[in-house]
């Protein structure tokens, strides 16, 4: 089994597109299992038009809440409190749900331990099925936070899912940046795709990304998605790749076939003879050659 992560350091970059393209290719390789570990905003569905089989709550925190019987007043939660989740109407204090986040500072210095810290379900995780294979994904309930333990649990159960089935493709979509999400979506994958444009804000985040690729000792290969906009950061980045010993797999052209394809919810590889179709599967081939040779 090898896990695929696609990642770019910024949105917009067309990485969706390509986690898509590439899961389409997998799915003919001896089959693949997806994830969608954008959770905060998934949009891999889009493309893929699952139908969910399953739906599990996902838990991924706490509340306070006052226990009244127990509560003596003290107002000891009041004081510790620095979110002022704690408020006082006649002589009882409670907590705001809306505003408590989670800390359990009043919960640790409660004297009459008068606090109960009560899990709260912070989204909801999927098991769905698609044209191109299973597809695990997500999504979180606005407000809440805790995305990297839920990208984990999306992971994880994909992980499983395509051990039970022998499935040699593990694609992951993450999401963009380089924060808590997209850490948990690479570390232990066995490639990254950094899916980059030419632009500045294409190239300063996708120094971003790939440092954290080496820190994580995930090996990166790019795609320069949309690579005709501009020949002067084209070659600045491709010089970086190389400054860098990053391979460069794949060269995607401005296609309009990539609009088509968005609009009909299908991946660019469904539609024949495009330059970005051939572009993808440049990246494909490249993508099979440095897996085998890593693994």
């Amino acid at each position: 089994m090898r896990q695929v992560v696609v990642l770019s350091g910024k949105g917009g970059t067309g990485k969706t597109t390509v986690a898509a393209a590439l899961a389409h290719l997998a799915s003919r390789d001896g089959g693949a299992v997806l994830v969608d570990a954008d959770v905060d905003a998934p949009n891999l569905g889009i493309l893929l038009q699952p139908q969910i089989e399953a739906t599990i709550p996902f838990t991924g925190g706490s509340r306070a809440r006052v226990i009244a019987e127990r509560c003596v007043g003290c107002g000891r939660c009041f004081d510790v409190c620095r979110f002022d989740a704690v408020t006082w109407r006649d002589g009882v204090y409670r907590i705001q749900t809306l505003s408590c986040e989670g800390c359990a500072a009043c919960y640790y210095q409660c004297p009459e331990e008068a606090i109960a810290m009560d899990p709260c379900q912070a989204g909801e995780w999927y098991r769905s099925s698609t044209r191109f294979g299973p597809l695990f994904h997500a999504q979180l309930f606005p407000g809440q936070e805790n995305s990297g333990k839920l990208v984990s649990t999306v992971r994880q159960q994909a992980i499983i899912a395509a051990a039970a089935a022998e499935a040699p493709w593990v694609i992951i979509d993450g999401a963009p940046g380089i924060g808590c999400p997209v850490i948990a979506a690479a570390t232990g994958a066995d490639l990254a795709v950094l899916v980059t444009e030419p632009t500045m804000s294409g190239l300063h985040d996708l120094q971003r990304v790939a440092d954290l690729m080496q820190h994580l000792r995930v090996p990166p290969i790019v795609c320069l998605n949309k690579a005709d906009l501009s020949t002067e950061l084209a070659d600045r980045i491709i010089a970086y790749c190389r400054q860098e010993a990053i391979p460069t797999a794949a060269h995607i052209p401005y296609d309009g076939h990539v609009q088509q394809a968005m609009q009909t919810a299908k991946a660019i590889t469904e539609l024949p003879d495009t330059p970005a179709n051939h572009a993808m599967r440049v990246l494909w081939a490249t993508m099979v050659e440095v897996t085998r040779a890593t693994g």
